[in-house]
């Protein structure tokens, strides 16, 4: 009777066992759905973006004497390592200041797009247990990965077309608009499989996310020495589809072959991701964490000592990025100073006809810096959403901890972070002009010149601690943060009134070491940043917990 009873057990292609990819056709529309107001916000901001860009720099740069002075600029190796290889230099027309200067950045944008969107997908609905109940369905193995990928493909395909219509609407070339837009969506792609690869090696999300987030760095440091070497780019720009985006040479010498190595490497990635994930088990890393102490260290008991050990390694990635980055600008000092002498057009730009142009520029590039270290801020506060929804802050406070002392000593460590990569970076700065230019002073002067944006650092954390007990979205504080950054570097491009200039956040920061230090506006984003903070805990003290 007992072997009537049983049953053997399903072999692969039976219909109890689910294909790899089945299901995958509806995780996709339910995923579409769920970013549809990200998806169109990426679009939005970058497409905007483009068409401002390409809108207002017929005004700001009217004839041709103008653009040999930004090409100028754009030739030293510091505007190589920021913009791109340089193409079209010799004859600066707008289409090509559009693909030198603005591409990489596009790409960064869209690849930063594709990584959270990926993770957000898989990592992270696997470490909220929400992915089990998905294939307790009739769900494949592998459909959730492929969903997130095609997610991405849809999101960039969306930018990229954005993009296009910006460029389109400026009346430029058909064609090279179309190879900048596919070179955007082209490295979204790539960076968005290898988030897929990243999502099965980790553990948790923010490993894999930041694990991507330090390959995409990398990969932009890369090309930028590549581009900085020589102009048109070096062996080394081929090293990084950032740089293979760029050599496509749109609105110059347009080439579509470089964009294939995009598209070559984005389809390696997604078949090593989908021969990983069927390799692992569902809510495990490929790569096995280590082992935890038999007994907590006393600082690990209170909540400062909690967040310091959970946000130690994001600011280890972060530090070493950020160091050899500003290292490496620094130690291009000399170079800008020979082109500043030998180009009176451009310390008259830097400088405005008097002062220290080498603190004028490193003033400058200085604050580049800040506005990274800002974005590590803003994400680090925003993990108290992801300890919310998880349960974890629930756990904490049933303790006997209040919510105001929980609260107070995450932003403590966020902060605290965060100065700590300020002031490693303006030591890393000031470490490699002084090495550039054997003046010792830049060192301690750039190091502490890091701290004026300590305010500023404050005034967006604060933002993010608002949104947080608002439960306000985050994207809300990504739309102010993104555009006082583009503020800050592109207008005066752009030619800005310059009371936008005045009013942006970072345009609050008085200029050091090249300038004297105002201490009024920083006192006065300081008092911002109390008001925004308190209010964001009155607001957390009065709402309830994600049940």
């Amino acid at each position: 009777m007992t072997a009537a009873l049983a049953r053997p057990a399903p072999r692969t292609g039976d219909a109890a066992t689910p294909r790899a990819d089945a299901g995958a056709a509806r995780l996709l529309r339910f995923a579409l759905r769920r970013d549809r107001v990200r998806i169109a916000v990426w679009a939005l901001s970058l497409g905007g973006l483009v068409a401002y860009f390409v809108v207002a720099l017929p005004s700001v740069y009217p004839d041709a004497a103008s653009r040999r002075t930004r090409a100028a600029i754009m030739a030293e190796p510091a505007g190589a390592f920021l913009g791109g290889p340089g193409y079209g230099l010799d004859d600066y027309t707008l289409g090509a200041m559009v693909a030198n200067e603005m591409l990489g950045m596009l790409a960064v944008a869209a690849a930063l797009m594709s990584v959270f969107l990926v993770v957000r997908h898989t990592r992270a609905e696997e470490e909220s247990g929400r992915a089990d109940l998905v294939r307790a369905g009739a769900v494949g193995r592998g459909a959730p990965l492929t969903a997130a990928l095609a997610d991405v493909v849809v999101a960039n395909l969306v930018v990229g077309t954005a993009v296009v219509l910006a460029l389109l609407g400026a009346g430029l070339a058909a064609p090279d608009s179309v190879a900048l837009g596919a070179g955007v969506a082209l490295v979204g792609w790539v960076f968005g499989s290898l988030a897929g690869v990243t999502s099965q090696l980790a553990q948790h999300a923010r490993a894999a996310s930041g694990t991507a987030g330090a390959l995409l760095g990398l990969a932009y440091v890369l090309r930028g020495i590549g581009d900085a070497r020589e102009v048109g780019g070096s062996a080394l720009s081929w090293a990084s589809p950032v740089g293979w985006a760029q050599q496509s040479r749109a609105f110059v010498d347009l080439r579509w072959w470089p964009l294939a190595l995009c598209a070559v490497l984005a389809l390696t990635l997604t078949a090593l991701a989908h021969a990983l994930v069927r390799r692992r088990d569902v809510g495990a890393g490929l790569l096995a964490t280590r082992p935890g102490r038999t007994r907590a260290r006393a600082a690990l008991v209170s909540p400062l000592g909690l967040a310091v050990r959970q946000g130690r390694g994001a600011v280890l990635g972060w530090a070493v990025g950020l160091a050899a980055f500003a290292l490496l600008t620094g130690s291009l000092a000399e170079s800008e100073v020979a082109s500043f002498e030998a180009q009176p057009e451009l310390a008259e730009m830097f400088a405005g006809g008097g002062g220290d142009l080498v603190r004028a520029a490193l003033s400058s590039f200085l604050s580049f810096f800040a506005m990274a270290v800002v974005v590590h801020a803003v994400v680090s506060v925003h993990h108290l959403r992801r300890e919310e929804a998880e349960g974890r802050a629930g756990g904490v406070l049933a303790c006997g901890v209040s919510r105001t002392a929980w609260l107070g000593q995450h932003l403590l460590a966020s902060l605290g972070g965060s100065v700590l990569l300020l002031l490693l970076t303006g030591l890393a700065l000031g470490a490699g002009a002084s090495a550039s230019l054997g003046d010792r002073d830049l060192v301690g002067e750039l190091t502490l010149a890091s701290l004026a944006y300590v305010p500023v650092l404050a005034c967006f954390a604060g933002l993010a601690v608002l949104a947080y007990g608002l439960r306000a979205p985050t994207w809300v504080v990504w739309v102010v943060l993104v555009t006082s950054i583009v503020v800050g570097i592109y207008g005066p491009l752009l030619d800005l009134p310059q009371a936008v200039l005045d009013a942006a956040p970072f345009g609050l920061v008085p200029a050091v070491p090249a300038a004297p230090l105002d201490a009024a506006p920083l006192v006065a984003m300081a008092v911002v940043a109390l008001v925004l903070t308190a209010a964001g805990a009155a607001a957390f003290r009065r709402r309830d917990l994600v049940a």
